[in-house]
């Protein structure tokens, strides 16, 4: 990985070429910030640059041997860990490579649910075990294949299991020799606090809009919509990335957002004894379509994120302040009438509910329980008056 491939970030790659060339390197480093920002991408450019042995001094040369190795993702020296489901294929990292090198070379931006869905798991949790600790300590026993540094990147090292933890933590107390530790989080809060003060933290920050908007045009999508998908992706690619895709998967979720609070309110405002009933068993079949096992924890929470987003967009469209809403066309089209029912009122324990709701699928909750609950809050929730 080049830094002249990555989307913005100019900031974040200065700083890390900097510290390159005046030699202050630390043993550890945390990248963090929000999913789809290029956070494993600075962390591979890095590695690259840190190898490559014909650098100059704004990236890697990009052709010596040890440059196309790390572009390709084979160094001997550069090493990953990442969240897995115990498979028939293995249960450590290296089962798993030649997935996670496609996803990379492939999609370059992805989140957990990509991953998983490359894996073909998607109604699992991912979790990097115990088991992988040792391979780590194993791999980073070794001698370094050429002369630099040997690199352990983990992505979403939050998702470690506690023993897993606890061993890497050991690690970073005592590094091997000529190591760096490359740990790619969005939840860095999540982790062990004794790990956390052990490492050099980089904020990678959002993007700009402006600079999502010209990779959105350079690979197609029109100016128009480009802007207003940049808009709406609050400084993540990623995000922009899927929306411009226009997926099913997007569509899915306004469209169960929409089923959800349609029927709370029907069953909620309407005197109709019928019209009541007839909402409520749709409710009920919408809850348990939701909690089912084919839809998969990581989908569910990715709703329910999705329902607060589109709940605040709804209440601050009230505010009659249209430069503050991030809604696509179909989006808005909905919030045209739903909006004013969302208010001072209401909109605090809604969002508690869904909020909440997502905790506790977090924790492995019984999703019929917690989504039919959910139905019952909205239906209530849905008719408070203003304040």
């Amino acid at each position: 990985m080049l830094f002249r491939d990555i989307i913005g970030q100019e900031a974040t790659k200065q700083q890390l070429r900097q510290s390159a060339r005046e030699g202050r390197i630390p043993h550890a480093q945390l990248f963090t910030g929000i999913s789809g920002i290029g956070k494993l991408q600075l962390a591979l450019a890095y590695a690259q640059y840190l190898n490559c042995p014909n650098r100059t001094e704004e990236d890697s040369c990009g052709t010596c041997p040890t440059c196309l190795q790390f572009q390709h993702l084979q160094h001997p020296d550069l090493h990953f860990a990442f969240p897995i489901v115990k498979t028939d294929a293995g249960d450590t990292c290296d089962a798993f490579l030649e997935p996670w090198r496609e996803i990379i070379l492939d999609k370059h931006y992805f989140d957990l649910d990509d991953w998983y869905r490359a894996l073909g798991v998607e109604t699992k949790q991912g979790m990097i075990y115990e088991k992988e600790s040792q391979e780590i300590l194993h791999k980073l026993s070794l001698k370094a294949y050429g002369n630099g540094y040997k690199f352990m990147i983990i992505w979403q090292p939050e998702k470690m299991n506690i023993a897993s933890a606890n061993k890497l933590l050991k690690l970073l107390e005592e590094p091997p020799a000529q190591t760096v530790f490359l740990l790619i989080s969005e939840h860095p809060e999540q982790l062990l606090s004794t790990i956390q003060s052990r490492v050099q933290t980089i904020r990678v920050p959002r993007l700009e809009t402006e600079t999502i908007a010209q990779a959105l045009t350079r690979e197609g999508v029109p100016a128009a919509n480009a802007a207003d998908i940049a808009r709406i992706a609050n400084g993540s690619y990623l995000i922009a990335r899927k929306k411009a895709d226009e997926s099913e998967e997007n569509q899915q979720e306004l469209r169960d957002f929409i089923a959800l609070f349609r029927d709370a309110y029907t069953v909620g405002m309407y005197k109709d004894p019928q019209k009541k009933y007839e909402s409520l068993k749709r409710l009920r079949q919408w809850s348990l379509e939701m909690a089912d096992s084919s839809v998969g924890r990581e989908k569910q929470k990715h709703f329910l994120q999705y329902a607060q987003q589109q709940v605040r967009e709804n209440y601050i469209r009230n505010l009659s302040q249209p430069e503050l809403n991030y809604q696509l066309a179909a989006e808005r089209e909905f919030s045209t009438k739903f909006a004013p029912f969302i208010h001072d009122g209401n909109v605090e324990a809604i969002m508690n509910q869904l909020e909440t709701a997502e905790k506790q699928i977090e924790q492995n909750g019984n999703a019929k329980v917690i989504f039919f609950d959910l139905c019952l809050q909205m239906i209530v929730l849905i008719k408070k008056p203003r304040k």
